[in-house]
């Protein structure tokens, strides 16, 4: 319930404050529109909007339509003043982040539940289901009587992983060539770009990947990927924190969807598969 509470309060304070710069159309103001836009389920935003309701700052209609009560934006713009609260601490991202860098180091251990719990101050409840989510990933594996058992970092392990990721992804993109959209290729040509200078943040879209193994429209390669590649997925994307190993891959994802556009496929091919072959510069650094 605790977490519940923070979510609540920092979502009615954005929304206050949203309100006070008239970010609020009404198209907005529904369950779900909001519960997309903070990317939450429902009931945080449920008890922020009767709370906004009961303070005067919104009201229903006859027909239950939410709308802005324009009596107090200036009462909102006060409000928006005060300090606002943080937002709420991401105990999945936080972590995930931990067990990566302890399966990184190669350590295989057991984790219990309560001690886990207490160290990261979740409920057991909430620590539960992100292990199990991290399960489903392949990095945690449940056994009974001793706890979760810890996915250790190898070596030679992601070596296999690549070799078939190579076949069925060049496969992949052999079986999409009539299928792919110039507009999803184009938007994800411009979520590439090279930073113009140290300080400007990395613009990277990884999602060429998934598009092509979608798009070839073969259970068994779209399953492989589905089953075994999330916990790589997971470490590919730790990798990318190194602002160095991200502009190359930024690089070569251009250099790929370049040739796709130009339906170059021999290109393409080339460029897809020294990608997948050279583009993890700081896992391939670790000690086997």
């Amino acid at each position: 319930m605790m977490q519940i509470l923070t979510l609540t309060s920092y979502i009615k304070a954005d929304l206050i404050a949203r309100l006070s710069r008239d970010e609020l159309p009404s198209e907005s103001l529904t369950l779900a529109a909001l519960s997309d836009h903070y990317k939450v389920s429902v009931t945080p935003i449920y008890h922020a909007i009767n709370e906004l309701i009961e303070e005067g700052y919104l009201y229903r209609e006859k027909n239950r339509r939410l709308c802005v009560n324009q009596d107090r934006i200036g009462d909102a713009r006060t409000a928006a003043l005060s300090p606002q609260p943080a937002p709420p601490e991401d105990h999945f991202k936080r972590i995930t982040d931990d067990l990566l860098t302890m399966s990184l180091k190669g350590e295989s251990l057991f984790l219990r539940e309560m001690a886990s719990a207490k160290k990261y101050g979740i409920s057991r409840t909430s620590l539960r289901n992100i292990f199990n989510r991290l399960a489903g990933d392949g990095m945690l594996e449940h056994v009974p009587r001793r706890g979760w058992k810890l996915r250790s970092f190898n070596q030679h392990d992601l070596d296999a992983f690549i070799e078939v990721r190579v076949v069925l992804e060049l496969k992949a993109l052999d079986l999409a060539k009539g299928r792919l959209d110039r507009q999803v290729l184009q938007k994800i040509l411009a979520g590439n770009q090279v930073p113009a200078t140290d300080d400007e943040p990395l613009q990277i879209d990884n999602s060429l990947h998934e598009y092509l193994i979608k798009q070839s429209d073969n259970y068994y390669i779209i399953s492989f990927f589905d089953r075994h590649g999330r916990y790589f997925d997971l470490l590919f994307l730790w990798e990318s924190n190194d602002r160095a190993a991200a502009i190359q891959e930024i690089q070569q994802h251009q250099r790929i969807l370049a040739a796709l556009l130009e339906e170059d496929w021999k290109t393409a091919r080339k460029e897809l598969e020294f990608h997948l072959r050279s583009n993890h510069p700081v896992l391939s650094q670790l000690k086997r």
